[in-house]
Parts: structure tokens; C-alpha cells; sequence
């Protein structure tokens, strides 16, 4: 009968009394309980909690999102992944007209201009000898190709110190480039609705011209419209981290991967580029937090004893965008079918044709700008600091495992419920705890439900 009891050879076992499941429902039991008392006590002083823990979760499952995309192809903690962030957060407070204070006091960043230009120089000059070079070598004279596509890659690193240099005219310089991206999105998706029709038809010359007048009205809005900077300094930011993301792969962890013995020895190299990287942001800004310029809707909505900010609203919606843009990406094109290939065995991706070393560039890549994103609308909303990045880093790592490690569908679960579960839990106590319960959330997890909450199949 002791075994029935939790005990053995006449001693007494908690795993024996408490099993996964017995103890799944005693914690679901406690929460809600807990739930319906902080509830009772101030429905008001509630409502706030959970708009707080919703805003707050869905930073931390964006940043979730990223950093599952990326451990989910090549099973790799890339703890360089919060210094994205970071970027991010700081590309917009260098391009923002209201503070250029760089260091202790100098205008202006000549050294920054150079060094981001000379990285996308670079980015740009790989994108086109991996993708244009192998397709043109054979009808091209390979000098002439070469020749142009290093001239092509210095005009981009030279356009880009440019616009770093002239951040009050970010939507003169910036916005065509824009427009140009509207133009061939918009061209693209008229392309798939309309069947797919051939360059020469009458189908593809309309969504051709449709394509440009969305361009050309892009640009030209963009071009008009006061504080459209800021929203542009935004995607300079993503977009930056990205060709970051890009370079640190392409550059570092593409070797160590091949070359190290052990997965370890790239955990401390992504550890030693975060550490580098906070600490120049920190060299170069000061290591002092600072405001980013407000956005839109800042003025809050106040109902039923509660508040919540316009802007707010829109960093919850943009969580759910950022999820459903990578639920299609990865379920409904060919670019994604290749990720979950990789993700589920590389060697056998690379001999099935897939072209492993170029997917997970862009796999690093894109989750580095969903990083930066996260960074700076938490900026927007709070601020920043050289430091937010390892906050993040860490916050969408316990999100990440909450929720399901490597599902993409568990990330964005695990951002909200991590929200949640630190704002309700400093209900008695000070905001200062937060971070204590979210890592006493990630080490209750690891130990009893080290799958999360919707494991990855």
C-alpha cells in the first residue's frame, strides 16, 4: 500500500505523491485561485495588472518569436540575439531629430556612419554573389560581373553613411527606397491572385502599373507627412540588426559551427559578441537610459478604472502581425518548407538539394530585425538602455521555454503568459520581484514541464 502512497522501502516520495500531472492541476488549481483573489479584492487595480501583463507579453513574444525561429533551425542559443535588440532601439535614438547627444556631448558620429555602411557594404556584396552571381555567371563575363557587383555594394555601404548622417532628412533619402519595396510587394501579391500570368501579358503590365502607383504614393507620403522619421527610423533599425544578424553568421558562427568540437564553444562566442557589443553601444551613447521620441497615441484610454495607450494597442496587434507573417512564411512557401527541413535534419536538407548555409543566413537575418523591432517599441514605450537587450534576451528565452521550445505557435503563448504571470505576481509585492518570478516561472518549467506548454512535434 506505500507505493500507493508515495513511498518506498518504508520512506516517503514527493515524486510518488505528486505526480506531473497531479501536480499540473494543484498549480492550475493555485492560479486560479490566486486569480479570483486579487480579482475580489480590487477589480479595478486587476483590469490595469492584465492590460500591463498583455502590452509587456507581447514584446516578450515577438522577441520569443525571433529567437525560436532561430533556435528552431539550427538548435543554437544565440545569446547575440539581445544585443539585436539593443540596435535596434539605439538606431532610432541616432536617427531621432530631437536628441543627437552621442558619448559625453559630440553632434556627431562619423566613426558610426562608416563602420554600419562598410557591414552593409559587405551583406549586399554576399547577397549578390550568392544569389545573382550563380544565376548570371554563365551568360555574363564573370570580371564584368564581379566589377559591378562590388561597385553595387559600395554605392549601398556609401547610401547607407549617408542616410546615418542625415537623420533629419531620413524621409527624403529613405522614403523612395520604400516606395520602391511597396512597389515590387504590391506587384508580387497581384502576381499570385491574378494566377501567376506570364511578364509579357496584359494581366502582369496592370499589376505593374498598379505596383508603381502604390510606390510613387508611398514615397510621396511619406515625403509629406510630419513625424514620418521616427516610423522610418524604425525599419532603418530593424533593417540594420538584420545585416548584423546576417554578418555574425555568415562571418562567425558559419565557421564555428563547422569547426567546433562542441556546441559550447559557440555558446561562449555568441556570449563574448553580446558582451562586445553592449559594451560599445554603451562606449559610444553612454551607459545612461534614454527617451526615444514619443509615437503616436500617447494619450491613454481610460475605462472602467484602467488605462491603456493607443500605442499600446498597436505593439499588441504588431505581435500578432509579426506571428501570422511567420506562420505563413514557414507553412504556406517553399522558403519555409526549407526551414523545417533544416530544423529537422541538416545533412539530410543538404542532400535533398537545399542550400542550408544561404537559408539560415536569412534565417539570422530575419530573426535579428524581429529582435530590433521588439527592442524598439519597448524603447518607445519605456525607454532605453545598453542593458534592455540581455533583459530581453533572457525574458524571450523564458517565454520561448514556457510556451514550447522550437513551436512558433508556443512562443507567442509563452510572451503572453510570462506577461501575465509576473505582473499578477506582484500584486503583494514590489514591481522589483518581477524578474525574480520570471525566472522562478523558467526554473519551474525546466523542472517539471521542460517541453513547455505546446511542445514542439
Amino acid at each position: 500500500m506505500l507505493k500507493y502512497l508515495g513511498a518506498r522501502d518504508g520512506r516517503w516520495s514527493v515524486s510518488g505523491l505528486l505526480t506531473q500531472r497531479s501536480l499540473s492541476v494543484l498549480l492550475i488549481a493555485g492560479a486560479v485561485f490566486y486569480v479570483v483573489l486579487i480579482l475580489a479584492q480590487d477589480p479595478q487595480k486587476f483590469l490595469q495588472f492584465t492590460l500591463n501583463g498583455i502590452v509587456i507579453g507581447a514584446i516578450y513574444a515577438m522577441v520569443a518569436m525571433g529567437f525560436t525561429l532561430v533556435y528552431g533551425t539550427v538548435w543554437f542559443f544565440d545569446l547575440s540575439y539581445g544585443a539585436m535588440a539593443t540596435i535596434g532601439g539605439y538606431t532610432v535614438f541616432y536617427l531621432s531629430g530631437q536628441q543627437r547627444t552621442i558619448g559625453r556631448g559630440s553632434i556627431h558620429n562619423t566613426a558610426v556612419d562608416i563602420f554600419v555602411g562598410a557591414l552593409v557594404a559587405g551583406v549586399v556584396a554576399w547577397v549578390l554573389y550568392t544569389w545573382l552571381y550563380p544565376n548570371l555567371r554563365n551568360r555574363f563575363d564573370r570580371r564584368l560581373l564581379l566589377a559591378s557587383g562590388f561597385v553595387l555594394s559600395i554605392l549601398a555601404g556609401g547610401y547607407t553613411g549617408f542616410l546615418l548622417s542625415q537623420p533629419l532628412s531620413l524621409n527624403l533619402i529613405f522614403g523612395p527606397v520604400v516606395g520602391v519595396m511597396v512597389a515590387i510587394l504590391a506587384v508580387w501579391l497581384l502576381h499570385l491572385a491574378l494566377g501567376r500570368p506570364k511578364t509579357t501579358s496584359l494581366k502582369m503590365a496592370v499589376a505593374a502599373t498598379v505596383g508603381l502607383a502604390l510606390g510613387a504614393y508611398t514615397a510621396l507620403l511619406l515625403a509629406v507627412t510630419p513625424g514620418a522619421n521616427l516610423y522610418l527610423s524604425w525599419v532603418v533599425g530593424a533593417a540594420i540588426a538584420g545585416a548584423t544578424g546576417l554578418a555574425l553568421y555568415r562571418g562567425l558562427y558559419f565557421y564555428l559551427r563547422r569547426r567546433a568540437s562542441s556546441p559550447l564553444i559557440m555558446l561562449v562566442g555568441s556570449l563574448g559578441v553580446l558582451l562586445t557589443l553592449t559594451a560599445l553601444v554603451s562606449i559610444v551613447f553612454s551607459p545612461d537610459g534614454r527617451p526615444l521620441p514619443p509615437p503616436f497615441g500617447e494619450t491613454p484610454w481610460r475605462f472602467w478604472g484602467a488605462s491603456i495607450k493607443p500605442f499600446q494597442v498597436f505593439n499588441i496587434g504588431f505581435a500578432f502581425v509579426v506571428f501570422a507573417g511567420l506562420v505563413l512564411l514557414l507553412f504556406r512557401t517553399s522558403f519555409g518548407k526549407a526551414v523545417r527541413a533544416i530544423g529537422d535534419d541538416e545533412e539530410v536538407a543538404r542532400i535533398v538539394g537545399i542550400n542550408a548555409p544561404v537559408i539560415i543566413a536569412v534565417i539570422f537575418a530575419l530573426g535579428a530585425a524581429i529582435a530590433a523591432t521588439g527592442g524598439i517599441l519597448l524603447g518607445e514605450d519605456l525607454g532605453i538602455k545598453p542593458t534592455n537587450g540581455l533583459v530581453l534576451l533572457l525574458k524571450g528565452w523564458v517565454a520561448a521555454v514556457v510556451g514550447g521550445i522550437g513551436n512558433i505557435y508556443g512562443a507567442i503563448l509563452g510572451g503572453f503568459v510570462l506577461g501575465m504571470v509576473e505582473n499578477y505576481g506582484v500584486w503583494f509585492i514590489p514591481a522589483a520581484w518581477k524578474d525574480a518570478i520570471a525566472f522562478g516561472l523558467l526554473i519551474l518549467f525546466l523542472s517539471f514541464w521542460s517541453r513547455g506548454l505546446l511542445p514542439r512535434k
